[in-house]
């Protein structure tokens, strides 16, 4: 079953991020990143054509209020994002959960950043919002989120496709992590 999730008030902080809501003031660092070939199409979109595009979106994330803007400490720059999805893949298992989707500027890749902001999410939906799990998918080529699904703990769940904003169908692995303090 799908849980709820409202972003408007969370404020994570981790070692070298802050994990908040998305603000209109983030636009120009958004599109700075999100118009990088290569960095949408590791989660199956194209790069942001115009700041438009970017405003669009946006304009999305702070309406659905189920994604964070990752900020590096340092700077105070967005440098990506982590979704707190619906999830359909996992709707057939039992209890309340979610599924993890991010992204991060190609800038910042291979610094561990998106495992440092995964678990701080992970500790947060099962903490405070009481999730029974949580899921997270890659695509069978993206070796960069597979790497980062098996540091926070995630299981193999199984294989399926996935059709892309591309037009495409990916291969997909799926993961699931369950709640430590429930039992199944």
């Amino acid at each position: 079953m799908i849980a709820p999730v409202d972003v408007t008030n969370i404020r994570l902080v981790t070692e070298r991020l802050h994990l908040r809501p998305w603000i209109q003031s983030d636009l120009a660092d958004f599109y700075e990143y999100a118009s990088v070939d290569g960095v949408g199409q590791m989660a199956g979109w194209l790069p942001h054509r115009n700041i438009e595009e970017s405003q669009t979106i946006l304009n999305n994330f702070i309406a659905e209020k189920k994604t964070l803007a990752l900020e590096w400490k340092q700077t105070g720059k967005v440098i990506g994002s982590l979704g707190i999805e619906p999830g359909r893949s996992f709707d057939s298992l039992p209890g309340m959960g979610r599924e993890l989707g991010y992204v991060l500027s190609k800038e910042y890749w291979g610094r561990g950043l998106m495992p440092e902001a995964v678990t701080a999410v992970m500790d947060y939906c099962f903490r405070v919002l009481g999730y029974d799990y949580l899921g997270c998918a890659h695509f069978v080529w993206n070796d960069q989120s597979r790497r980062v699904i098996e540091k926070c703990g995630f299981q193999f769940w199984k294989e399926s496709s996935l059709e892309t904003r591309l037009g495409t169908v990916e291969k997909t692995k799926l993961y699931i992590h369950y709640n430590p303090e429930k039992t199944r």
